[in-house]
């Protein structure tokens, strides 16, 4: 008898084992990927305002995902285009090559859009908006990869308001769909398609541009509840045109004439419901995750960056913003659960960079910051440069808090490039308050920093594109002439931190403290699906996701 119980309790705990496994054991791959970017999200939003958050939204991806609690940009500068770039390539702006969202390549002596194309034309929008592909990006991405990986069966399609938001995370060989701000309608290039295909067209059809802005902005809940931020009534926050202050409601029909037309729609949250009507569109008109390979769906919300620019991280509008948001994520995973099932898809979630207080806030709250004005900056310099080295046009350009010299001037003058940059990095740092430190493009190329701002500069630093001075401003300082709202893309964390979050098929429930870079994502993506990595890849697979004990 007691054999036979034995052998009983032998069985009993085989099957458990095995249906515990077959539980926790989804299909060999997921059906979809869906890459998630919040465009100028904080990591701290997933906690300031979770008291508001519903429980199918951000506290989902926290409750049933595995966060990484503090992930980093790994370089300067933290902005949009190299933010996205860097998702999907899996490496920095320096091997991806998007250094910025725009840039000045001395060779055509102006400045260069990160996605622009001037071999491709408009496709299903205005023309100035179509000239739009990623052959700026030197690498692959993991878009790419999954392409390939499966001889091109897999789709890719990337959406967003911004192109860049949609044509870098597509990567080569997707496709991709922006807004068009003069149509209201989502478009595309002749890199893509020659027409808008017919799923795109249906849903343009639809003018839900002009839908969501035929009523007002409201606060989803009484005023007086947002305590996380501060008084609606201001004067830190930047007002639309048309109106004296940045107080709730905004008549939006009133507001469109003189704010960018039906391109308003990218400032308020129903930018980002907008989104994602264009990714339910894209689920059935593509057939996506549907056909027997892993597709990817990469959505960018843009309507994020553009309201916090505006506003400020403390404002009642940004607020309202990541409510809204959230509802908006509950209802898009209840909808993946019901057509793929709930383990039968991944999806990540994490911005291209977050962002900086406003300046005139934290001064009326005694902390130091600073606005840098770099016209007064530019003129300076230009003036110290025909004092010490003769007349004539010595500064190309001055951007992203980067210094191009004149090349052909200094040959011509007889002055070594290296001299200029050392003495005029010197007077910079010497002469104005807010710089902190600065490093020339010599230094860049022959020094191996492993650590610090020099580290996070060189890995945003291209030998052929960038400029021959690199300026670091000090904490809390940001480039601007303008004293109302905010902007981004130093390698100080309130640029850097932002959440790295995985949630669905074989992803482990939990959380971890440890220092993740954003380049980690795409490597992840590759452990987990079993492909190459990106082949400018240099971060590494997030173990916690992908080495599951």
């Amino acid at each position: 008898m007691k054999k036979l119980m034995t052998i009983f309790m032998f069985v009993l705990f085989s099957f458990m084992a095995f249906a515990q496994n077959q539980k926790n054991t989804s299909s060999a791959k997921p059906k979809i990927v869906v890459g998630i970017v919040v465009d100028q999200m904080r990591q701290e939003y997933f906690y300031k305002f979770q008291d508001r958050y519903t429980e199918g939204g951000f506290k989902r991806l926290m409750k049933e995902g595995f966060m990484m609690k503090n992930a980093h940009y790994n370089y300067i500068p933290t902005f949009t285009g190299p933010g996205h770039a860097s998702v999907y390539t899996g490496t920095t702006p320096a091997i991806h090559g998007i250094i910025a969202n725009e840039w000045y390549v001395r060779s055509l002596g102006r400045t260069m859009y990160c996605a622009e194309d001037s071999t491709v034309s408009a496709v299903g929008g205005d023309i100035k908006n179509g000239k739009i592909s990623p052959r700026n990006m030197y690498s692959t991405t993991i878009s790419d990869e999954m392409r390939f990986a499966s001889n091109k069966r897999s789709k890719v399609v990337g959406i967003a308001i911004k192109d860049r938001g949609a044509s870098l995370p597509a990567g080569h060989l997707g496709d991709a769909y922006w807004f068009d701000n003069i149509t209201g309608n989502f478009m595309t290039s002749t890199y893509y398609y020659d027409s808008l295909p017919a799923w795109v067209q249906k849903f343009n059809d639809k003018k839900l541009a002009e839908k969501y802005l035929s009523t007002k902005w409201e606060p989803l809940f009484p005023i007086d509840t947002y305590i996380q931020s501060i008084s609606d009534h201001n004067e830190f926050e930047a007002p639309f045109i048309g109106m004296d202050s940045t107080a709730f409601p905004y008549d939006l029909p009133a507001l469109m004439a003189n704010n960018e037309g039906l391109g308003l729609v990218a400032n308020t949250p129903f930018g980002n419901t907008l989104t994602l009507d264009m990714a339910y569109a894209a689920i059935e008109g593509e057939k996506l995750g549907k056909r027997g390979e892993t597709d990817l769906l990469a959505i960018s919300f843009s309507s994020p960056d553009y309201i916090g620019h505006r506003f400020g991280p403390s404002s009642i509008e940004l607020e309202d913003n990541y409510l809204r948001l959230d509802k908006d994520l509950e209802k898009f995973f209840n909808y993946l659960d019901k057509e793929y099932g709930k383990d039968e898809y991944v999806v990540f979630l994490t911005a291209d960079h977050a962002v900086a207080d406003i300046v005139e806030y934290m001064n009326s709250e005694k902390v130091p910051a600073g606005l840098f004005n770099t016209r007064q900056v530019l003129t300076q310099m230009k003036g110290f440069c025909i004092i010490n080295y003769g007349e004539g046009d010595w500064i190309s350009n001055f951007s992203n808090e980067q210094v191009f010299l004149n090349h052909a001037l200094a040959k011509e003058k007889g002055v070594a490039i290296e001299k200029i940059q050392r003495e005029l990095g010197e007077f910079l740092l010497n002469r104005y308050d807010g710089i902190k430190e600065v490093y020339t493009a010599t230094d860049m190329k022959r020094m191996d920093y492993v650590t610090g701002h020099k580290n996070l500069l060189q890995m945003g630093f291209n030998h052929k594109a960038s400029g021959d001075l690199l300026l670091l401003l000090e904490p809390a300082w940001i480039s601007s002439f303008w004293k109302k709202g905010t902007t981004h893309g130093t390698g100080y964390t309130y640029d850097t931190h932002v959440p790295i979050v995985f949630m669905g098929w074989n992803v482990p429930q939990g959380e971890s403290s440890r220092y993740t870079t954003v380049t980690d994502i795409a490597p992840t993506l590759s452990m987990m699906l079993d492909i190459r990595l990106p082949n400018g890849a240099t971060g590494q697979p997030i173990l916690e996701i992908v080495d599951k004990k």
